[in-house]
């Protein structure tokens, strides 16, 4: 009876042996990496170049939700003036990005969609 177990076990075994799940474990990493990290990663590079760009009078927003324009840069400190006379310190880290009002959007989209 252990002879006809052990027969049974030798014919369920796949003909690649162990590479048979090395392959689609390769694969699904392949298809991960061009799917979510490698524009993860541009993304990352492209928000970089913008942060060391920044400088005075750029129209920024920050995390929080606050749209204002760039006074001063100073190491790893912005402020921005949201109002007159009226500056916040924000960590450069906290900016999440360049502002760009609605009436911008679209038509800087316009000539795209033609």
């Amino acid at each position: 009876m252990f002879a006809l177990l052990a027969q049974a076990a030798d014919q369920q075994q796949s003909p690649f042996g162990a590479f048979g799940l090395l392959v689609p474990a390769a694969l699904f990493f392949v298809i991960f990496y061009f799917i979510v990290m490698r524009p993860q990663a541009r993304q990352q590079n492209v928000h970089k170049t913008f942060l060391e760009k920044l400088g005075k009078g750029d129209e920024v927003i920050t995390s929080g939700g606050v749209v204002g324009r760039v006074d001063r840069v100073a190491g790893d400190l912005v402020f921005v003036e949201v109002a007159n006379n009226v500056k916040l310190r924000v960590l450069k880290a906290q900016i999440s990005g360049a502002y760009r009002a609605a009436e911008e959007k679209a038509a800087a989209e316009e000539p795209a969609k033609k």
